[in-house]
């Protein structure tokens, strides 16, 4: 039996926060909002309505590692945010690579022939979806390793 999952998966930059949301099933990520930051007490509280209308249990966060694998400083800012988000928030947070997810929702902003200059807010929202989905291929792949095969 397949256990469900509610994973809040985010992409966290100093404008705006990216926001996605998965199936029941844990397959599918799909863009939900972007946050437009404006305080620590609002964006928790943005956040806190949609973790609760959809019942998250872990918050995914896209962390900017530096092409050589090391963390930079805008990697140990979103860690502090996220850290004080999730405390806020009582929920476990996990991180994911995020390096390039803002890169390809730019590039699958334009194969819909959208510019991507003027839709900042769906990038971020993408990114987000991109996070997450990484995050549960992940996660269903490390279940589908564990399963042992049975011999007839």
């Amino acid at each position: 039996m397949t256990k469900y999952i509610s994973a809040l998966g985010l992409d966290v930059g100093r404008k705006r926060l990216g926001v996605a949301g998965c199936d029941r099933t844990g397959l599918i990520a799909t863009g939900i909002t972007t946050v437009e930051r404006t305080s620590f007490e609002q964006d928790v509280q943005e956040i806190r309505n949609i973790v609760n209308e959809r019942q998250v249990e872990v918050l995914i966060v896209g962390l900017p590692y530096s092409m050589d694998g090391t963390l930079g400083f805008q990697a140990r800012q979103i860690q502090k945010f996220a850290t004080r988000l999730a405390k806020a928030l009582q929920l476990p947070i996990e991180y994911v690579d995020e390096r390039l997810t803002s890169f390809q929702a730019e590039q699958l902003i334009i194969a819909e022939n959208r510019s991507p200059s003027r839709n900042k807010g769906l990038i971020d929202r993408k990114a987000a979806a991109l996070i997450l989905q990484q995050w549960l291929d992940i996660r269903r792949a490390n279940a589908l390793s564990s399963v042992v095969p049975v011999e007839y």
